[in-house]
């Protein structure tokens, strides 16, 4: 950056437009400066240089037919910047701004550069800049052929330096041939390969002609040939491109054409509609198609839709031979977000437009299967493990879905047997961490001594008898998965206060350390047992309990869900006849006996009371006689009441109950004339009952045979 010397700066002699000749004539006479400025509305708008003769006999209307709008002058303030020189070289003058942003004079060109050359200022070399600034090589060369400047661009290009180029014969380095045709016919020789030991250059070789067009010198351009060659490599990739884009074209089965932002067409795809155009479509390549609908040969236009909305827009156009179209206009835009292209893909639906109901009906049955399908996907993962069809489990497994999203912890409250475990792995395989380990502890089975060593592990010689190298415990080795802690309720009151840390802090110290270890475990808690009541009688730390029941679970003993009773007899059965070749099954009669006991120990008492049915049965069928054996024991049908597990209309729980006494009755009197007696009704009635409710079972059974 450079000042300008105030006193080169020239004063700006203005007139306005609407002035009388009087005043005009005057402002003239005493104009003294090369330029004289016109205004209009107290704006300068035009500049014209006038000579001497000109101030005699100009008119306000001839220089005005000779002026030059100010619009392209630059300025400039008092300090200038060395990109602001290259727009001054273009033009006679640059206006001077002063501190108050109002126009204070202008400066010459001439004096510009002379100022410039007379501080000797040499970072204000231009020739230099603008050779440097130009990435590729450039070598200048006089009359005599000789190298009289160069840039540093093109030095490294042909790998040598300043002193063994400038002002040494160009030939030395460039062909001598081309340098020659240049000076002889004063014309441009491009895109030449010069390849020596030390070089790989593109050169061209352009003329510096003057006023009278003769050869004054020659600029050289040079580039080197990996910035060739990647140019090289652009340009087949493009050509690639194009040729996948018209392989594209050519097999799409819907006609697309390409269309500017005007509706003229560019080019189309070789998939053409025929019967819509009625022409050929090389005849409307730079036409407007906007016009064959006003023509009437379709409507509406899908084009001047996207034109108009400047959006994505899908259109049915009717021809009038009665065809329908179904066309889609996709706008492109330029980085500035003006419509630039419109891609229109056509397709003939007149054929198709009448199974438009038949398809969505079919989408519709798809997602239905698909649906059903991701269910019995869901469900298969636990199946073998988790069987049940009453309202309860299904709420219970309702909430389990939903808990598998999240890593809460979890508390599991039911009596033994109810399949807390089983629950707990559900949440693990439906979840997040399924992919992770999920490990169970039972905190009732391990003497209080070693259950705090296998929970949070031992540092190596922490103790007698332990690994010499220390052991990780369960929350370490369940780091990312889950951990089951069973029975919580028999957790020793000194490890709730470290497993409460655990679940504040997530982290664990193991027993002989005091580094904290962290850890990223789900905790599922399971027990049978009150843990509020336990919390009130002091052996339950509240904290913990409050901790540990953020998302509580329930889970019904099997007497409240009697609908999963057989299935689930039907399932262990199943198993039981798969492991040793069997082929037992239980009788309708039997399987009322099994609905109708208690099961105070749920689910596991069910499972060991089928096995034991299969070891002991001397025939494949199993019946109701046979399986009152093994529930005799505080199982009395005389102390047995109708169980109603939810609020149902009265009729059902009348039929539910008619239906219990009626098997009950069958069951001890085996004969329908002494059930009779012992309900009270005639024997008909207990006969057609009987035979109803056989038939229901039977109908049932083979329903869970195809599952």
């Amino acid at each position: 950056m450079f000042s300008v010397a105030k006193e080169k700066i020239k004063p700006i002699v203005s007139v306005s437009v609407d002035e009388s000749e009087e005043v005009f004539r005057a402002t003239l006479n005493k104009l003294k400066e090369p330029f004289l400025f016109f205004k209009k509305q107290n704006q300068l708008f035009a500049y014209v240089h006038i000579g001497g003769k000109e101030k005699e006999a100009a008119s306000v209307e001839v220089l005005l037919k000779h002026a030059k709008p100010i619009d392209g002058i630059c300025c400039l303030s008092e300090q200038i910047s060395l990109p602001v020189l290259f727009q001054i070289i273009g033009e006679p003058f640059a206006i001077i701004r002063g501190t108050d942003g109002k126009s204070a004079g202008y400066i010459q060109r001439e004096d510009v550069l002379a100022e410039l050359f007379k501080q000797e200022n040499k970072s204000v070399d231009l020739l230099k800049i603008i050779l440097t600034s130009i990435p590729m090589g450039i070598f200048v060369l006089d009359k005599e052929k000789t190298i009289i400047n160069c840039n540093d661009a093109g030095l490294k290009m042909i790998k040598s330096t300043a002193e063994r180029v400038l002002n040494f014969p160009a030939e030395n380095i460039f062909s001598k041939e081309r340098i020659q045709q240049v000076f002889s016919t004063g014309k441009t020789l491009l895109n030449h390969l010069e390849i020596t030991n030390e070089m790989g250059v593109l050169v061209d070789y352009s003329p510096i002609l003057n006023y009278d067009h003769e050869v004054e010198g020659i600029i050289i351009v040079v580039q080197d040939l990996p910035m060739v060659e990647e140019m090289a490599m652009e340009i087949e990739h493009i050509k690639d491109l194009n040729k996948d884009l018209n392989a594209i074209l050519s097999s799409i089965y819907d006609e697309i054409l390409v269309v500017n932002a005007k509706g003229e067409l560019i080019r189309f795809s070789e998939n053409i509609l025929h019967d819509f155009w009625n022409v050929d479509l090389k005849e409307l390549i730079g036409k407007n198609i906007l016009e064959l609908e006003d023509r009437g040969l379709f409507t509406p236009s899908v084009t001047r839709q996207v034109i108009e909305k400047k959006k994505k827009v899908s259109v049915v156009q009717e021809t009038l031979n009665g065809r329908k179209i179904l066309a889609v206009g996709n706008p492109v835009f330029t980085e500035q977000n003006e419509l630039d292209r419109i891609i229109v893909a056509s397709r003939d639906i007149t054929e198709t437009t009448r199974l438009k109901s038949e398809l969505q009906e079919m989408r519709k049955i798809s997602e239905k299967y698909k649906k059903e399908l991701d269910d019995f996907k869901t469900k298969d993962r636990f199946l073998k493990k988790l069987i049940y069809c009453s309202p309860k489990m299904e709420k219970i497994m309702h909430q389990v879905k939903k808990i598998a999203d999240f890593s809460s912890t979890v508390l599991l409250h039911g009596e033994s047997g109810v399949g807390k475990e089983v629950i707990a792995q559900a949440i693990h395989q439906l979840g997040k961490r399924s992919d992770q380990s999920f490990l169970k502890l039972n905190c009732g089975a391990i003497p209080d001594n070693l259950l705090e060593s296998e929970l949070f592990g031992y540092a190596k010689g922490s103790f007698t008898g332990a690994d010499k190298n220390g052991k990780d415990g369960y929350f370490k080795q369940a780091d990312g998965g889950i951990l089951f802690l069973d029975e919580i309720g028999e957790m020793p009151l000194h490890l709730q206060v470290k497993l409460l840390r655990v679940l504040q802090e997530h982290e664990v110290i193991p027993i002989g350390s005091t580094i904290p270890i962290k850890v990223d475990v789900q905790i599922i808690a399971a027990t049978n047992k009150n843990l509020a009541k336990m919390v009130e009688e002091g052996t339950f730390r509240e904290d913990l309990y409050y901790r540990l029941n953020v998302i509580p679970l329930n889970i019904p003993p099997l007497r409240e869900r009697t609908e999963d009773i057989s299935l689930l007899a039907f399932h262990f059965l199943q198993q039981l006849n798969e492991k040793y070749e069997r082929n037992y099954h239980l009788t309708p009669d039997a399987i009322n006996v099994l609905e109708f006991y208690s099961w105070p120990g749920n689910v596991r008492e069910l499972q060991n009371i089928i096995e034991r049915l299969v070891v002991t049965a001397d025939h494949s069928a199993i019946d109701a006689e046979f399986v009152s054996q093994f529930l005799s024991l505080g199982y009395e049908h005389k102390k047995m009441k109708p169980v109603i597990t939810r609020v149902i209309p009265l009729q059902d729980a009348i039929d539910y109950v008619e239906e219990q006494l009626i098997v009950m009755a069958m069951n001890q009197y085996k004969t329908t004339t002494k059930a009779a007696k012992a309900l009270g009704i005639s024997q008909s009635s207990v006969s057609r009952k009987y035979q109803k409710i056989v038939t229901e079972k039977n109908s049932k059974l083979e329903n869970y045979s195809s599952l």
